[in-house]
């Protein structure tokens, strides 16, 4: 059956080529438009290398804070890293939990004698290497006791060795950063500026730099953010439990100096996270799915019109043929079930080819649609198949074939099934 299928929309598009050519190209635009949409919110939530527990993150990058002096204000921004330790490193129930700076920072790196260049540097702790999954091609990350005694090195991107050394064989080498001497403990694969969290190019012990003293409201601000590796997405609840309650008692020791911090109900997924632009509002996730809806909606409806007529004109062709499988006993909903199928047939070519341009376009213009409003880096956005290509892409791309084609053909076939034997044998659609 499926073989006849496959057999009859072949000879269908074959007999009527410019409609065939329109109605193909209708539906590979429709997917290719969608597609596109899904793809600009994977790559934000889907995991991959570095991010690859992003099921199991939860993030708190921002915070407020306010002083019952301060006439009802708040100062809102990164946490200070007393109160990243204080408030989340002390959790019991995560798996890990790493504090970091809030964003990449455009650091000098060079050689002794040698002009220096641009690199993104982040700054971190040793929990940051269990949370996040780096490939390394050498040597390895700090540990705990480098990372406690503040001791300057460095893990650096294999672009960021072949620019230094012209090799990537460069364990133990010293270099300049920002003109302080530190050594190479291991180095990675590039990664992508669209894994937004663990993104860089030098990663230092945050404990070898000055950058904890840049704070302010008494040091319970400052520059750092935390990530939270969950054992389970069924752990969330538990550790924004602790969490609050963590919040609640430091607050009574804050509250001695007026001090009081708001979190707004984080720590965030990382769908609700990857939305969240700033610290004194919690961002709305249904209303950004319901968006999404809105537009999977459009995308849909507005060319399923136009494929309908398209399918209509095709069985206008086909009366005759659905006389005779009446008079022979075809039931309609065995019409239907054939117009329908042989359409799907058309859609899923239509879809394929959809999804293989959404693909070369987000390849070929992935700084222009990956590009980042606020990013503090100048690095381009950097894809690969498996930033774009997961199971779920495949799924999407599925599962809008089957609604664009139940819109496309479903009233055609319905209409066609219900056609007279004698009006059909005579060649009349109504």
């Amino acid at each position: 059956m499926i073989k006849q299928y496959f057999t009859q929309a072949w000879a269908q598009l074959r007999q009527q080529p410019l409609i065939s050519a329109v109605s193909i190209a209708g539906t590979a635009l429709a997917i290719f438009l969608i597609m596109l949409v899904v793809m600009m919110q994977q790559v934000k939530v889907a995991p991959f290398a570095p991010e690859s527990n992003r099921d199991r993150f939860l993030h708190v990058h921002y915070m407020s804070i306010t002083n019952k002096n301060w006439g009802g204000g708040s100062s809102n921004g990164p946490m200070g890293l007393k109160t990243a330790r204080e408030c989340f490193q002390s959790l019991k129930t995560p798996e890990a939990v790493t504090i970091y700076t809030c964003m990449v920072v455009s650091t000098p790196v060079n050689l002794p004698g040698q002009p220096g260049t641009g690199i993104d540097l982040l700054q971190t702790d040793d929990a940051f290497w269990h949370v996040f999954d780096f490939s390394f091609i050498a040597g390895k990350p700090y540990d705990r006791a480098t990372f406690d005694a503040g001791q300057p090195v460095a893990v650096i991107t294999e672009s960021v060795a072949r620019r230094l050394f012209q090799t990537s064989d460069v364990i133990g080498r010293e270099f300049l950063l920002n003109h302080a001497p530190y050594k190479v403990a291991g180095v990675v694969k590039d990664v992508s500026t669209l894994a937004t969290v663990a993104y860089g190019q030098v990663w230092v012990p945050y404990t070898s730099t000055e950058i904890t003293k840049d704070t302010w409201s008494d040091e319970h601000m400052g520059m750092m953010s935390c990530t939270i590796l969950a054992r389970s997405r069924d752990d969330f609840e538990a550790i924004r439990e602790e969490a609050e309650r963590r919040r609640q008692e430091y607050n009574v020791i804050l509250g001695e100096d007026g001090y009081e911090l708001i979190y707004r109900n984080r720590p965030y997924d990382q769908e609700k996270s990857s939305i969240a632009f700033s610290a004194n509002q919690e961002p709305d996730v249904e209303q950004h799915r319901r968006q999404r809806m809105i537009i999977f909606i459009i995308l849909l409806i507005v060319p399923a019109i136009n494929l309908s007529s398209m399918t209509q004109s095709r069985l206008r062709q086909r009366v005759a043929e659905i006389g005779v499988r009446r008079a022979f006993g075809s039931t309609k909903m065995e019409l239907m079930g054939q117009i329908i199928s042989e359409n799907l047939v058309v859609t899923l070519l239509a879809g394929a080819l959809g999804l293989l341009l959404s693909v070369a376009f987000a390849y070929l213009g992935n700084s222009l649609l990956f590009a980042q409003e606020f990013s503090q880096t100048l690095s381009p956005p950097a894809v690969d198949a498996g930033i774009l290509l997961h199971a779920s892409t495949f799924g999407w791309a599925l599962l809008f074939c089957f609604v664009l084609n139940l819109l496309s053909s479903g009233f055609p076939a319905w209409r066609a099934s219900r056609v007279g034997i004698v009006n059909a044998l005579g060649g009349r659609l109504h």
